[in-house]
């Protein structure tokens, strides 16, 4: 589902120092996120999200460029898993039910 909010990101550069960061909540699924952040997060890194009253664990997957910042697809870690009832984003789109009610129009 696309959607819109703000959380917080934390995760240990190559280094092994902590890092923390507040990114843009993209779209989610019951499997993972897509974030936008201004700093680049390396592939197979361990990363945190914490939201209000859900906490998120899993790996970056990808991790691209484009004109606004860098987009990082997380994989949930098997612990992991979505309920829009648990935690909803402040802006949520489901194009599935989008597109039935733009069928019955």
């Amino acid at each position: 589902m696309l959607c819109a909010d703000m959380v917080d990101a934390c995760w240990k550069d190559l280094s092994g120092r902590t890092r923390r960061a507040t990114a843009l909540l993209e779209d989610i699924s019951g499997s993972g996120v897509c974030l936008q952040m201004e700093s680049a997060v390396p592939l197979g890194t361990e990363i945190r999200l914490n939201c209000p009253k859900q906490k998120f664990n899993g790996f970056v997957r990808y991790c691209v460029y484009r004109e606004i910042g860098y987009f990082i697809g997380v994989e949930f870690d098997a612990s992991t898993t979505w309920s829009q009832k648990i935690f909803k984003p402040q802006h949520l789109l489901d194009l599935n039910q989008l597109m039935a009610q733009a069928k019955k129009a």
